[in-house]
C-alpha cells in the first residue's frame, strides 16, 4: 500500500484503536501493524466516518455492514498469516478486511455478491496502492475454483453447513474461517486441514453475520 496517499487526519483515532486491541489480547505485531497501516476511515460513508476507529459495525449500504475491528483482528488471528500466503476472502463488503489480509499475505483473491460494493471496494483499493488483491463481482458460497487452492479462506456471511466446495479449495494445512448458523444462533468455525488432508473443525466464538447467498448458502 502507498502509505503516502493515507490522509493522516485521523491518526489519533487510529492509534487509541490499535492500543485497546493491544488491550484486549491482541499480540501478533504483524497484525497490529495491519491495523495502523489500513486507514478504516476511508472504507465507510462520510455520514459514519466519525466513528471509524470505534470497535463497532458500521453500515456501507445495500444491507451490509463493515464488522467491527475485534471481529477482524479475531479472524486475522484465527487465520494465523506469516505473510506468504494465497487467501481466499468471500463477501469483499467495504474492502477494509481485504486489505488488511492483504498487509499480511502475498495474494488476496475476494469476492463480492453485491456488485455495487464491489465497484466501490476496487476503486479504494486501488486508489491505496494495492496490487496484491484479485476482485471479482459474483456469488462465491462456492468459492473461486479457478485460483484454488487457497492457504487460507475467510468466509464474511453465515451458511446452513460448512460448504464442502470450499474445503476442496484448501491447501494442505489450510485453515477456513466461516460462521454457521442462521438468525436464531450462529457460531464461528475454524476449519484446518493437516498435511495429509485429513480435516478437524473448531468451534471458537459465537457470531452474527448477514446470510450467505448461494448454491452453499440460503440460496
Amino acid at each position: 500500500m502507498d502509505a503516502g496517499r493515507v490522509d493522516s487526519s485521523y491518526l489519533r483515532d487510529r492509534r487509541r484503536l490499535i492500543e485497546g486491541l493491544r488491550s484486549s489480547g491482541l499480540e501478533d505485531l504483524a497484525i497490529l501493524h495491519a491495523f495502523d497501516a489500513v486507514p478504516r476511515h476511508m472504507f465507510v460513508p462520510d455520514a459514519v466516518a466519525h466513528r471509524s476507529y470505534e470497535d463497532v459495525a458500521l453500515p456501507i449500504g445495500h444491507g451490509q455492514t463493515i464488522s467491527r475491528p475485534g471481529a477482524h483482528a479475531l479472524h486475522l488471528s484465527l487465520a494465523a498469516l506469516g505473510g506468504d500466503e494465497k487467501v481466499l476472502e468471500i463477501g469483499t463488503g467495504s474492502g477494509y478486511l481485504t486489505a488488511l489480509l492483504a498487509q499480511l499475505s502475498a495474494h488476496v483473491f475476494s469476492v463480492e455478491t453485491v456488485p455495487e460494493l464491489a465497484a466501490v471496494a476496487e476503486q479504494r483499493l486501488n486508489g491505496l496502492g494495492f496490487t496484491n488483491i484479485t476482485l471479482r463481482a459474483g456469488v462465491g458460497s462456492g468459492g473461486w475454483p479457478e485460483n484454488a487452492p487457497y492457504d487460507v479462506i475467510l468466509c464474511g456471511a453465515a451458511a446452513p453447513r460448512v460448504p464442502p466446495p470450499l474445503i476442496d479449495q484448501l491447501a494442505p494445512g489450510g485453515r477456513l474461517i466461516i460462521p454457521v448458523g442462521d438468525d436464531g444462533g450462529q457460531e464461528l468455525v475454524r476449519v484446518t486441514l493437516d498435511r495429509d488432508g485429513r480435516q478437524s473443525e473448531e468451534i471458537v466464538d459465537r457470531a452474527r453475520f448477514v446470510p450467505l447467498t448461494g448454491e452453499q448458502g440460503w440460496g
